[in-house]
């Protein structure tokens, strides 16, 4: 996986519309998104422009999994 940014929230949105349902890809609320490298050259393709920050981190990977317990009650 490819950390990318786009350089404002409409090319964003339009981007991960495109992604969506074509390649698997992970977006993170700091405007970084996870897309395959196959992804690059289809993005550019469809003419949206973006900013390669490199190899995605193993952290940046692995998937998130939320604390299911109860909250305790006092």
């Amino acid at each position: 996986m490819i950390c990318i940014h786009f350089s404002d929230p409409q090319t964003e949105r339009k981007a991960i519309g495109f992604l969506f349902g074509r390649f698997s890809c992970k977006s993170f609320s700091d405007g970084k998104t996870l897309v395959p490298e196959a992804a690059l050259a289809a993005l550019a393709r469809e003419g949206i422009s973006f900013i390669v920050e490199g190899p995605a981190t193993y952290q940046q990977c692995i998937p998130t999994v939320r604390d299911s317990s109860p909250a305790e009650v006092q």
